[in-house]
């Protein structure tokens, strides 16, 4: 806490005396931007002055700009130029109290590396426009034989980042972007070369996503009883397929296990006759599930346990796709 010193017998007046030492204890970051001076009856027992005498020098502080005062809250120490008057300004930065220290750290950064100031700028408005032109049109792409998969990505997308997917199959993704350059292409690892390929020559970014690693179904499949059947529903064709290999990989033959699109009414209605435990692998088929699971009640001894399974695409990819487009 700074030491007030007042001498009564001085020639110097007290109120200037302690406009001073204020004064002195600002311009060396004793008191820092944003701090809060005390208030008139704290000073007053610290100092022996009159509050009047204070609430003067207060109003002289703040008539040279050294310090604000705010209703209610008291008397601060006022943030100068680059310290942040601008970002108290702003209600997006009020929004984002860190925002201004993120690009002021960026901006240094580029300048000790030798850019300009200009360049700087430029560099900053080219990398917002870019994210701006892609984020304005997101195609997700998957081959023709597995829509199933690319259906289930456009779900989830719009879900997440709140902003129109459109689904084109890898087979008709050149044409597509022969009519747009002002796209995002995503796509899961399996076809990201295939996508690269077509993309990279157009200037076309392509973001890759992961799918969740579904830890907690794994160890589902691995605690179900010997000789017990699974059932796996999903949309896509191909992630049944890959969700059946992986399955037999972990138990071979001591699971039997039945797959079933969600439209295919005839092998979903066998499934869950036949089944003690049926994964979900997304909502669509969650809910398809759940009906025939109804509807075949009267029929069933025992419902079988119905496991809605994580999304599929993983909760980082998510992320990175609304930093990459600017959504957040």
């Amino acid at each position: 806490m700074i030491q007030y010193h007042i001498q009564p017998d001085s020639e110097i007046p007290a109120s200037k005396q302690l406009f001073d030492q204020i004064q002195f204890a600002i311009a060396s970051r004793q008191y820092p931007p944003g701090h809060k001076l005390p208030s008139t009856r704290q000073l007053a027992l610290i100092t022996g002055l009159h509050r009047n005498t204070i609430s003067k020098v207060y109003r002289q502080l703040e008539e040279t700009g050294l310090v604000e005062s705010q209703a209610g809250s008291g008397i601060y120490v006022k943030a100068q130029g680059h310290e942040g008057g601008t970002q108290r300004q702003s209600p997006i930065l009020d929004q984002y109290p860190d925002a201004y220290g993120v690009v002021q750290q960026s901006l240094d950064e580029l300048l000790a590396q030798g850019c300009s100031l200009s360049q700087a700028r430029e560099i900053f408005l080219a990398e917002i426009d870019w994210r701006l032109r892609c984020s304005a049109r997101v195609l997700v792409t998957v081959e023709l034989r597995d829509l199933g998969a690319g259906e289930l990505m456009v779900q989830e997308l719009e879900a997440a980042l709140q902003i129109p997917v459109q689904l084109v199959p890898l087979e008709e993704l050149e044409a597509a972007l022969n009519l747009t350059h002002n796209a995002t292409v995503v796509t899961n690892r399996y076809f990201i070369g295939k996508a690269e390929a077509i993309a990279a020559p157009k200037s076309v970014r392509v973001i890759p996503v992961d799918i969740h690693d579904y830890a907690k179904e794994i160890e589902l499949v691995k605690s179900l009883p010997k000789d017990s059947c699974l059932g796996i529903v999903s949309i896509s064709s191909g992630i049944l397929q890959v969700v059946g290999i992986l399955t037999y990989s972990l138990r071979g033959d001591d699971l039997l296990v039945m797959t079933a699109q969600a439209k295919d009414k005839y092998k979903l209605n066998a499934l869950v006759r036949s089944a003690q435990t049926i994964g979900a692998l997304d909502q669509t088929s969650y809910q398809a599930a759940q009906e025939a699971i109804s509807a075949a009640r009267d029929e069933i001894i025992r419902p079988p346990k119905l496991v809605r399974c994580g999304n599929y695409i993983g909760t980082k990819s998510i992320n990175l796709l609304k930093r990459e487009l600017g959504l957040g």
